[in-house]
């Protein structure tokens, strides 16, 4: 080979395309014939972005409700038990937990913390929880408590969204985007993914949490509202009748179907679809979002007040959604960063506030769908964005108890559609900072998730900018030994 040559291709295109042009007019026509062979490559966008779509095999549930209890809860004072950290209490903490570590607040060489509250096992099964949750403990047995998570991230925004989106970074859909863009909707009247905030404060990572970022964003989550508009800027304009607003839609959509047939767009196709939902959502948002038709005992079980914006109501808005055939619900609600600045976040008193917050209407909810018998095929997962330092904060010598952020271990759970009841996987070391034992990472639990809606995460993929992108980025492994 003439070295000359060589040397031109690293430096100009004009080489290349002269020792390529036979290749490139090989690929052209291989391009145009693929259109009609029976096994071209990936499956083509259809012309409704919501149509359903068949999974890559058999689903073991149909929906899923993601409870996220934004600001990371302190699971080591509701689920992983220590007695050994309680025994060890006020004592410094072993210097190789703060050597090289990254910790948000603490500072210098801090002491141990033991739970304040009193763990006995619960149910037939014997799951270990704290007597800050006396409601869930009723239905442990329903449970598969994971004690061996970790994420790579230690602060609340990059960790909400690692777990929510598989990346740190902002640009990535959301599961529910990927969920929605992989099995499309079953319910023409409304989206298949919905959301519902509560709590004093969204969370961190803000609406990235439910966006659809390059996927087309019909898939993006839709956020209701428990009190006041369901949605916002979804009425009709004053003065304009039903009527005239569809005579008004369809106008617009035939527009955006000259546009689409010009230029060829796939995201007018999502901006057409977009307008024939909210124009459907016009009608049955407001019925479906009206909790005051529930009859006197659903509301006593779950504590809910109707017009009120509070976790309870959107427990039940949960179960009305998925029985409507709501693909992906999530549910946020703020509130657990318990650092131990003030009697609010002290883990005394702040997190049995939350508790007392959620408690009562997850049990309500897990209950209310068995009864139903929506419990088979609605997953419920349950958890924060990481765990909880077993070592006081302290942050500028406050005598409150609160503990930092650790990334190397937190709990969460699982229940419902296709998940083993009642059982405890993985554990913690004896002071719990790290997890030890049959490790979960973010990512296991995002493949896990997926396929138990029968979908292959590593071939639910989205082409972008040259590469294809999926929810678990190179990694994830599902964990069958939760699958019942």
């Amino acid at each position: 080979m003439n070295l000359h040559e060589e040397i031109l291709k690293l430096r100009t295109r004009r080489q290349l395309f002269k020792d390529s042009i036979t290749g490139l007019g090989t690929i052209a026509l291989a391009s145009l014939l693929s259109e009609d062979l029976p096994a071209a490559g990936p499956e083509r966008e259809p012309a409704d972005p919501l149509c359903p779509r068949a999974p890559h095999f058999t689903p073991r549930a149909r929906n899923i409700i993601y409870l996220h209890m934004a600001g990371a809860p302190s699971t080591l004072d509701m689920f992983d038990y220590k007695p050994r950290l309680n025994q060890l209490n006020g004592e410094y903490c072993p210097e190789s937990y703060i050597r090289g570590q990254q910790f948000a607040f603490i500072k210098g060489k801090p002491k141990l913390l033991g739970s304040p509250h009193r763990f006995a096992p619960r149910g037939d099964s014997g799951q270990m929880m704290s007597d800050v949750l006396p409601h869930l403990a009723t239905v442990a047995d329903d449970l598969a408590v994971i004690r061996s998570m970790y994420t790579d991230q230690f602060n609340h925004a990059p960790a909400q969204l690692f777990i929510h989106t598989g990346s740190a970074r902002l640009g990535r859909p959301s599961m529910g985007s990927w969920l929605s863009y992989g099995l499309g909707t079953e319910n023409r009247d409304l989206p298949s993914f919905v959301v519902l905030v509560s709590g004093s404060a969204a969370p961190d990572g803000g609406a990235s949490l439910w966006g659809s970022a390059f996927l087309p964003t019909v898939h993006q989550g839709v956020q209701l509202r428990s009190s006041g508009d369901p949605v916002l800027f979804l009425s009709d304009p004053a003065g304009m009748s039903r009527r005239q607003r569809r005579r008004s839609i369809d106008t617009i959509q035939a527009l955006n179907q000259l546009q689409l047939e010009t230029v060829g767009d796939p995201e007018i196709l999502t901006r057409i679809a977009q307008y024939e939902m909210a124009y459907r959502m016009q009608a049955s948002v407001p019925e479906l979002m009206d909790i005051a038709q529930e009859p006197p005992a659903v509301h006593a079980m779950y504590g809910t007040r109707p017009g009120e914006k509070a976790f309870a109501n959107n427990c039940l808005l949960a179960r009305r959604l998925v029985e409507s055939g709501v693909r992906f619900v999530q549910l946020y609600h703020w509130g657990w960063d318990q650092h131990g600045n003030d009697q609010s976040n002290d883990i005394r008193y702040g997190l049995i506030n939350r508790c007392q917050e959620t408690d009562r209407p997850i049990a309500a909810l897990i209950q209310d769908l068995k009864q139903r018998g929506l419990f088979d095929e609605t997953l419920i997962v349950w958890g924060g964005e990481f765990g909880r330092t077993p070592m006081n904060e302290e942050r500028n010598g406050s005598k409150w108890l609160g503990r930092d952020h650790n990334q190397h271990a937190f709990t969460i759970w699982m229940a419902g559609g296709g998940i083993k009841r009642g059982i405890s996987y993985g554990a913690t070391d004896d002071l719990g900072y790290h997890a030890v034992e049959d490790r979960m990472h973010v990512h296991d639990l995002q493949a896990t998730i997926l396929h138990l809606m029968g979908l292959d995460h590593t071939r639910l993929t989205y082409r972008f900018q040259g590469r294809d992108f999926r929810l678990t980025d190179v990694f994830g492994k599902v964990v069958k030994e939760l699958l019942a």
